[in-house]
């Protein structure tokens, strides 16, 4: 921050008994302007002035405002909510202002009536949802949480999530909001999110430790205990965005060990686990058995001695997910045979494979 703004930083917090007037603009749809000749002139300039950098003392400024606000009234309060793009970040209008403005505390400060208490809260909702739509990658969370009580204001927020992950809102935080989505008791929107966070993801095949895997096994289990129509939807969003063959296996053998539809939505439930030799695992067996096959040839091309026995491990988890196929002996041991063809070269490795595999 530039010197211009140090003996601003200096004075600041000096005036405690500070007040807001509404100075309101009677031009039509133009802001109202927060002007008094209490407020030293460098308070607003000051939050003006470090509206786009960085520093440390920030938050507490803007926490102070508030602070003011509150001791000096409801209009206050409701003032610099109507004009925050002006003093403050998104992300500070949506965690600080809209929530420390709405907490039981302050409410209870303020001594409001029902109407006055439901104005204040609308003008937080409204406040939460234009910024979420101007930063929708931070702020949609916290709009969604604070639009919780608010049917209309819940739906334009959960809105404004779809309208951003069609406009590049990235997966980490589609996860997130479906996360919360199915803690709020709302599994089939959950579900739709994660469907949308898969449609942006891709996990190479020696990516298997990604950051998503933990929210990928998370969504396939949602799916599957939603019911076998969901579970079957995301089985080509499965295929399509992950190639890393241990995660397909697992995500397959999940799917195995019990019926669909036991979960959320209990009353759909089916008679038995799904076969992985069926409709619908039978896709992903296929893409895990691919999986597998491509991943090994990749490695084998440029394998040192030193990771031998790891790939030996791998052929080992590879069989078992062969083996979840009717003729998955016959295909393992073609798979291993065209191995020996083929890097026969390779010959200590080759005696490993033989040894462990026959």
């Amino acid at each position: 921050m530039g010197s211009a703004c140090e003996p601003y930083l200096c004075g600041w917090g000096l005036s405690v008994n500070l007040t807001f007037e509404g100075g309101a603009t009677e031009g039509q749809g133009q802001p109202k302007t927060l002007t008094n000749p209490l407020i030293p002139i460098p308070t607003l300039q000051v939050m003006r002035m470090t509206l786009n950098v960085m520093t440390w003392r920030r938050r507490e400024m803007v926490r102070w405002l508030v602070s003011c606000a509150t001791e000096i009234g409801p209009q206050a309060l409701i003032n610099i909510m109507q004009n925050w793009y002006s003093l403050f970040t998104p992300v500070e209008a949506a965690t600080i202002v809209a929530v420390t403005g709405t907490t039981q505390a302050t409410l209870l400060r303020l001594q409001l009536d029902t109407p006055r208490r439901e104005e204040l809260w609308a003008c937080a909702r409204t406040l939460a949802l234009q910024c979420a739509m101007k930063d929708p990658q931070n702020c949609a969370l916290p709009a969604l949480t604070l639009c919780e009580k608010n049917h209309s204001a819940f739906e334009a927020a959960y809105q404004i999530v779809l309208d951003a992950a069609a406009g590049g809102l990235g997966h980490a935080h589609l996860f997130t909001v479906a996360r919360y989505m199915e803690h709020r008791g709302l599994p089939l929107r959950a579900y739709k999110l994660a469907t949308l966070a898969l449609a942006q993801l891709s996990i190479a095949f020696n990516q298997d430790s990604h950051p998503a895997v933990n929210d990928v096994l998370w969504a396939c289990s949602l799916s599957h205990s939603l019911g076998r129509h969901e579970l079957s939807a995301i089985v080509p969003l499965i295929i399509r965005s992950i190639h890393c063959a241990p995660m397909l296996s697992d995500i397959l053998r999940r799917w195995t060990l019990s019926a669909p539809g036991l979960g959320p939505l209990g009353a759909r439930r089916a008679a038995k686990p799904l076969g992985a030799d069926r409709a619908p695992l039978c896709q992903l067996l296929d893409a895990a058995v691919t999986a597998y096959i491509t991943t090994s040839h990749s490695r084998l091309t440029h394998i040192s001695p030193r990771h031998y026995g790891d790939f030996i491990e791998f052929l080992g988890k590879a069989r078992e997910t062969f083996l979840l196929a009717p003729d998955g002996h016959l295909q393992f041991a073609q798979f291993l045979e065209n191995l020996k063809q083929t890097y026969k070269g390779k010959k200590k490795l080759m005696l490993l494979v033989r040894e462990r595999f026959g």
